[in-house]
């Protein structure tokens, strides 16, 4: 599926969920470029999915993270 251009990431706090969202799979000890690709990958869907619903303009943070879960399940295939 392809999306279009989303403002919603670039607005304060979502590089800090990326941030975050990385160094808890670094802490687990994975590799640091397969926790950096698989997070920026679901980081850059949750927040793909968060636009359509919200509108990329009204997006903050939280809604990135809410809509990880969601972006998990399309990147396995399952019905969301």
């Amino acid at each position: 599926m392809s999306y279009p251009p989303n403002p919603g990431l670039g607005t304060g706090g979502t590089g800090d969920v990326l941030t975050g969202l990385i160094g808890g799979l670094l802490a687990q000890g994975q590799e640091p470029e397969d926790a950096t690709v698989t997070w920026v990958f679901l980081h850059g869907l949750a927040g793909d999915l968060a636009a359509i619903e919200l509108g990329g303009r009204a997006m903050i943070a939280g809604d990135v993270i809410a809509h990880l879960g969601a972006a998990f399940r399309e990147l396995v295939g399952e019905n969301a």
